[in-house]
């Protein structure tokens, strides 16, 4: 199942730009291990599910996982061969604008080993340079 708002107050989004470092789930809350975002980018649904399913994978499903992004963004898109003018197309799928700093996915409950090799697939799923952290107690 892909991640999207049940209700948002517009149908469509400006495009905007992504500034500055994040401020909001730039600490580990949750879990020991987590995979932080080193660069500002857009992060799609599918992408999200994609590196949450290769993570719960090569975990077996053991542990527990947080996952600190959420997709609120519609992207609007316009039909293929269609000329320029006549409004903005319409929503094709829905993204989250993700800073430098910002925590992506939290685990827990398994080996720093596990967990470092698990982000790392999950990684690979996403459109972003990332890094493995730790919680120090």
């Amino acid at each position: 199942m892909l991640l999207q708002p049940v209700r948002t107050k517009y149908r469509k989004a400006h495009k905007g730009r992504i500034h500055g470092t994040a401020t909001r789930a730039a600490k580990i809350n949750y879990g020991s291990f987590a995979l932080k975002a080193m660069a500002p980018e857009r992060i799609i649904g599918k992408q999200i599910e994609a590196a949450r399913v290769a993570l719960t994978r090569h975990m077996k499903r053991q542990g527990r996982v947080w996952t600190r992004i959420f997709p609120n963004i519609p992207v609007s898109k316009k039909p293929v061969e269609v000329r320029m003018g006549k409004g903005k197309g319409a929503p094709e799928y829905w993204a989250c604008r993700v800073k430098p700093g910002r925590i992506l996915f939290e685990i827990d409950g398994v080996s720093e080993a596990i967990a470092k090799e698990a982000l790392y697939k999950a990684s690979a799923k996403l459109p972003i340079k990332t890094k493995f952290i730790k919680r120090f107690v």
